[in-house]
């Protein structure tokens, strides 16, 4: 039986392309939350990506960022259209020719050497506001939902997770921090509060697996997950998170200082990037307590092994 999800990619692109589909087959591993086909007609080869209807504003705000990077020299595929039809919100982007960043025979740190210096163009771009989700194309507007403790601002977000380092915390009952490093780690979330950050548009997911490098050995930045945050160490603590995880995907030492050389920035300015990686593990730890107790004991693991590198 034909894969249905193929299929629809096909009628996708020929209804976009107005012209018969030649070939096409599903781009397996390289993409978490979409379903990726690569779709093939007599004069194109585009790719279609899919995903349920209520992610439409993901790939408006995805379509946004790639046009953005690409004004200030960051290369991504382009985005020819995006849609719903039949309840199935679509994106449809040029094909990049070359090879997966993690495949290619580019050397890997040369890679990420360049990955640097994309991010901090990245984080050049215009944008107010904080969050994830892009209320305002026009002036690049972005915004983090309200919660019980949070007004949905950047404040907001630091003050919850102080407000939440009671003695009655459930994190000190998990075993994830003791009543002493709780009062240790409440300075360095005040010391967060009092910093004047620059805010900037994070790409969300830098790994050699979203890049292609063509034949002219170009790295193409692919599959955005957007927010706008503080930079660069929102950006800086995504590649140490995939780290301390043990990922596949996360760079080496030597690929990591290539990262940290194509931006411009020494380890030593590191402390702050630490401190907003454990307040993003405690916070992220939190939300498994209240909304997915399935995912408590890894985010658990998670928050205290970075809580150890930084008490160390």
């Amino acid at each position: 039986m034909e894969d249905a999800v193929v299929i629809q990619a096909e009628r996708i692109a020929g209804d976009f392309l107005l012209e018969q589909v030649k070939a096409s087959y599903r781009i397996i591993g390289k993409g978490i939350t979409n379903q990726v086909c690569a779709v093939e007609t007599e004069s194109r080869k585009v790719v279609v990506r899919m995903n349920d209807k209520d992610t439409f504003p993901s790939f408006i705000k995805e379509k946004w960022c790639i046009e953005q990077a690409a004004a200030v020299g960051v290369p991504g595929p382009e985005v020819l259209s995006i849609g719903i039809v039949d309840d199935t919100a679509y994106m449809i982007q040029s094909f990049i020719e070359g090879d997966n960043g993690s495949d290619s025979t580019v050397p890997k740190s040369d890679v990420w050497r360049k990955l640097g210096e994309y991010a901090k163009l990245i984080h050049s771009i215009q944008v107010k506001g904080y969050g994830g989700d892009l209320i305002d194309p026009v002036n690049g507007y972005f915004q983090s939902p309200s919660h019980a403790g949070s007004d949905g601002s950047w404040q907001g977000y630091v003050q919850y997770n102080i407000n939440s380092l009671t003695e009655h915390d459930r994190l000190i009952e998990l075993g994830v921090i003791t009543q002493m490093e709780s009062q240790r780690v409440r300075k360095r979330f005040e010391n967060l509060k009092s910093e004047r950050f620059r805010f900037g548009l994070n790409h969300g997911d830098i790994s050699l697996k979203n890049t292609i490098v063509n034949q002219a050995n170009q790295v193409i930045l692919l599959d955005w997950n957007p927010d706008v945050s503080v930079v660069p160490h929102a950006t800086i603590a995504q590649l140490m998170h995939y780290q301390i995880l043990g990922l596949e995907e996360s760079a080496s030492v030597e690929e990591f200082k290539a990262f940290m050389d194509g931006y411009g920035i020494s380890e030593k300015d590191l402390t702050e990037t630490r401190d907003f990686l454990l307040l993003r593990a405690f916070d992220n730890l939190r939300w498994a307590i209240d909304r997915s107790p399935d995912l408590i004991e890894p985010y658990a693991a998670f928050a205290k092994q970075v809580l150890g590198m930084i008490m160390e």
